[in-house]
């Protein structure tokens, strides 16, 4: 089976490649699609990331022009959990299958299936939507067993490794979260440090 995956980050695209192109023999691309990914400075540390461990493998990986204004305009009036990170997903997801029917693949699927952080059921039910809405089969397999193995080996390969999930949202989210417990007022488990 050709598939088209797309990748998130390299640390999270480890494993999915080891199961999908290394155990099942599925002929594998990569897509590194992410608008969402912000300041550009970020962007680029994860692309090449993914890039340099893409580069030790027989997977290819495409990377289509950076556009964050379609991320902003996706989330522009939703830009609090749950509805931004949904319409995020849809909006990448959405790139992939596309991208997927018009290169003749005969499926998707995303390494957001690996992280043990993002609603996988969402990511799930997202993608077999835009499978029956662009006549594609949507790849799924439950990643997440391989997580701290692929943390791991990114560690191991001196890969980047990203602090948040990627935007801007994300990135006050996962700081404003840190600075509130490091000032000794209430942790997001509501205890006093």
């Amino acid at each position: 089976m050709k598939i088209l995956l797309h990748i998130c980050c390299a640390p999270c695209g480890i494993y999915p490649i080891e199961k999908l192109f290394k155990e099942s023999g599925h002929q594998v691309c990569g897509f590194y699609f992410n608008p969402n990914i912000h300041p550009y400075v970020e962007y680029q540390k994860r692309r090449f990331s993914v890039e340099a461990y893409f580069k030790n493998t027989e997977v290819e990986v495409s990377c289509p022009e950076y556009e964050p204004s379609l991320f902003f305009r996706k989330v522009a009036y939703n830009e609090y959990r749950p509805m931004r990170c949904r319409n995020c997903w849809t909006m990448r997801l959405e790139k992939t299958a596309l991208h997927a029917r018009e290169n003749k693949f005969d499926a998707f699927s995303t390494t957001l299936l690996i992280s043990p952080y993002q609603d996988h059921l969402l990511v799930k039910t997202i993608g077999e939507e835009l499978a029956g809405k662009f006549g594609i089969d949507f790849y799924y397999q439950d990643f997440r067993p391989g997580f701290r193995s692929s943390q791991e080996e990114a560690r191991r390969q001196n890969l980047y490794m990203q602090k948040y999930c990627g935007c801007l949202y994300s990135e006050i989210e996962r700081f404003s979260k840190k600075e509130t417990t490091q000032s000794g007022a209430l942790s997001p488990e509501g205890i006093k440090k």
